[in-house]
């Protein structure tokens, strides 16, 4: 039986009624920060920003598909007020942060990926420390009821999975992309992020209607 918070969420999810205009600007602000960079050709930022995005989807579907197998909860979940719910655990407020994360926390790195701090890479540090900040935020959003956790493994009281698995993994993809040399690979690599997501979008979501 659905918790609490997942059978809200359930209520929610995917209701167009819900729609708010701010959505428009938001997508608008996301659209400049690309823009913006294609502009500069800074593709090594553009392709960081998309594939901390597309990481970002691939959680979500499983984070659903566990939903859908426990008929209890997800790892995480999203049934405050939004104006428009995509998947049990990720609203458009938060996929639209997704959108732009990777090319902002890109932005802090260092130029040269061979210098150390405290004689760790550099590439490392930052993704330690945006990790930890991204946990520390999510920690912020359960307590005032805006993400919800129902599993005890995942609690703000157990924050390693939150870190390695929440966060950790998208950062290290993202400046694995950054650093290719050739714009090609980018390509390949992003491109087979999305392509994956996209069909475990159409089996899960279109074809057998799970998440």
């Amino acid at each position: 039986m659905p918790t609490e918070a997942a059978a809200k969420a359930t209520q929610i999810l995917r209701d167009g009624s819900l729609f708010q205009w701010y959505v428009i600007p938001l997508f608008a602000f996301v659209v400049y920060v690309y823009a913006n960079e294609v502009e500069k050709k800074n593709w090594n930022l553009v392709f960081a920003g998309l594939a901390f995005w597309g990481m970002d989807w691939f959680n979500e579907i499983w984070n659903s598909l566990v939903f859908h197998f426990t008929n209890y909860a997800p790892v995480w979940g999203a049934p405050g007020k939004t104006a428009y719910l995509i998947f049990i655990g990720l609203n458009i407020e938060i996929c639209f942060m997704f959108a732009i994360a990777g090319i902002t926390f890109a932005k802090m790195l260092p130029p040269d990926k061979k210098v150390k701090i405290f004689g760790i890479p550099n590439r490392m540090i930052v993704a330690v420390f945006g990790s930890a900040f991204c946990v520390f935020i999510e920690v912020l959003l359960n307590n005032i009821g805006a993400l919800t956790w129902d599993y005890s493994w995942w609690d703000a009281g157990t924050p390693w999975l939150i870190f390695l698995f929440g966060y950790l993994t998208f950062f290290l993809v993202s400046f694995w992309v950054f650093d290719m040399e050739s714009l090609k690979k980018k390509i390949t690599v992003v491109a087979s992020i999305y392509v994956f997501d996209v069909l475990l979008i159409l089996v899960f979501g279109v074809i057998l209607k799970w998440i």
